[in-house]
């Protein structure tokens, strides 16, 4: 590595929010979902299918592109993350155009999320070896513009939506994105191996308890503790993701605050905000109290704060538990990059955490399918939150159990990780 990249590592950082930003773009999708149903009669459950493979694939461009980026570097990968996901808006706004809702899966939440899984994974990977004296809060940074996509994206959407039409849309966000997320992955580059900042130690409890063993990707999967954390994103993203894939249509709901289409979009952009805040307001807390203790406060705050959303019809408190829920989703995402990290090491980073956010494409599933589904069936949200409510007292218990894995022998779990890779 010349050395003068070294000084790099904060251009890195810009060049990794701007393309985050893009990506995810993917939380503003509740904003075609009425024109869609609208416009070409699909059903709201057919409709909400788009979302959930955008993120089951994304789960699945995580693993691809965290393998990979491990073996050739996070340039080679984040460029081709990029072209992917351009083609998949194109061939999306072609989808519309012909009505054809089956391509549309495949342009939108096949290769969409596919690119939007192995761009996500490498500035998260590459951040986390560059910043190990700020591993907590450059991972939310990392991952912040991330949460912030749909907040750009939805009112440009919205009006283009009712100015040019939907595939027109599609068309242009797809050229946009790839020229943005292809000239920032060329900003991207490993530091040297062992490299640290100019006279850093490990001086706080977090970094004292972070492991000095690097895990190969086979030996990280072989521990239960990997599949605790893998559980525990899962957990966090089923709840989150299921008021962000229903966001416009539940503020449009009489059975809350019944906004109108446009007052509905800024409540996406509401929840964008605060999903990109958490990521680095708990990822910065987590570097003081912890990682586990952060994902106990999420559980519990947003139990809480299902339990009360049925009853809210005011719109100031409509919006500040939205709020929270994007907050508490977020957080989430900051975090769980830094506790991988610390239990496992960085150098086998990429592979690692990509088979850990294979966990949310898993979370997209259940819940906004749940709720597309109560909602036609009933004509109500309320149930699902209900739901959602108990499982979020239950999972209180697992951050408790969160230990750091001790040391495992060189040789295990070599098939699915080596240490020659990297």
């Amino acid at each position: 590595m010349p050395a003068e990249r070294l000084s790099n590592r904060w251009g890195i950082a810009v060049a990794a929010v701007l393309m985050q930003i893009c990506l995810g773009a993917v939380y503003g999708w509740s904003v075609f979902k009425i024109p869609l149903m609208r416009g070409e009669h699909w059903a709201e459950t057919a409709v909400q299918l788009t979302f959930t493979l955008a993120i089951v694939f994304l789960g699945v461009g995580t693993v691809i592109g965290g393998l990979w980026q491990d073996k050739v570097g996070p340039r080679k990968v984040a460029s081709v993350a990029g072209v992917l996901y351009g083609i998949g808006y194109l061939v999306a706004a072609y989808a519309v155009s012909v009505h054809s809702l089956h391509l549309l899966y495949f342009g939108y939440g096949i290769l969409g999320g596919i690119g939007m899984g192995m761009g996500y994974i490498t500035p998260v990977a590459t951040l986390i070896k560059w910043f190990p004296d700020r591993r907590g809060l450059m991972t939310g940074v990392a991952v912040c513009g991330y949460g912030a996509g749909a907040l750009v994206m939805s009112p440009v959407a919205a009006r283009l939506i009712v100015s040019r039409g939907i595939p027109f849309t599609f068309a242009a966000l797809g050229i946009v994105y790839l020229i943005i997320v292809v000239i920032a992955a060329q900003f991207y580059a490993n530091p040297p191996l062992g490299w640290r900042p100019e006279g850093w130690e490990p001086r706080t409890a977090v970094s004292k308890a972070a492991t000095t063993y690097e895990f190969t990707v086979g030996e990280a999967m072989a521990t239960w503790q990997f599949w605790l954390l893998w559980i525990m994103l899962f957990l966090n993203v089923s709840a989150g993701i299921m008021v962000i894939s229903q966001a416009s249509p539940m503020a449009q709901s009489k059975e809350f605050v019944g906004m109108t289409a446009l007052a509905a979009a800024s409540m996406v952009g509401l929840i964008s905000i605060f999903n990109a805040l958490g990521r680095v307001f708990w990822a910065w807390v987590s570097d003081s109290i912890g990682r586990a203790r952060v994902y106990l406060l999420l559980y519990a705050i947003q139990a809480v704060i299902f339990f009360l959303l049925p009853h809210l019809h005011n719109t100031t408190t409509f919006s500040t538990a939205f709020a929270l829920i994007g907050l508490c989703y977020g957080g989430g995402f900051g975090t769980m990059p830094s506790f991988t990290a610390d239990f496992f090491g960085a150098k086998y980073m990429g592979g690692i955490y990509g088979w850990i956010l294979l966990a949310w494409g898993a979370g997209a599933i259940p819940t906004p399918i749940m709720a597309a589904h109560l909602h036609q069936t009933t004509g109500t949200f309320s149930t699902s939150l209900r739901i959602i409510a108990i499982v979020m007292v239950c999972s209180v218990v697992l951050p408790l159990l969160a230990r750091r894995p001790s040391r495992v022998p060189v040789s295990a779990g070599n098939s699915t990780g080596s240490r020659s890779a990297a």
